[in-house]
């Protein structure tokens, strides 16, 4: 494995990292209500399990099970980016920057997480 794809892949586990740390963030700021539990324990759950997942893909045993574990952190990034927005419209917390800047992210991981699935199962093919 060369250095770029090292840094890249160094780069993008501290990416979901941080994400996940801002997803803590949101979910300890929330109300204490019903809804705002039970949403902030899926989004808890959905916006941490991606940073997991993707330390799992990085030691992968075979293609096939990076591809799996890549569409693994893709779904749950989805999950989040549906929790997150249904908090942003019911209007749970009353400073919405964390929330911008968690769909901001949200949505450029799903970008990066679709290309790479797409990408893994092309090689696949390839080989």
């Amino acid at each position: 494995m060369n250095t770029n794809k090292i840094s890249k892949a160094q780069e993008l586990e501290d990416r979901l990292v941080d994400f996940a740390v801002l997803i803590l963030e949101i979910t300890d700021n929330l109300p204490n209500k019903r809804s705002c539990n039970y949403l902030g324990d899926q989004l808890m759950r959905s916006g941490t399990s991606p940073a997991l997942n993707y330390g799992e893909a990085q030691f992968a045993e075979s293609r096939n099970d990076f591809i799996h574990k890549i569409k693994i952190c893709l779904k749950e990034l989805k999950e989040s980016k549906i929790c997150i927005t249904i908090i942003e419209r019911r209007s749970y917390l009353a400073d919405a920057r964390q929330l911008d800047k968690a769909k901001n992210e949200v949505g450029e991981l799903v970008n990066i997480f679709t290309k790479s699935a797409k990408t893994a199962s092309e090689n696949k093919i390839k080989k």
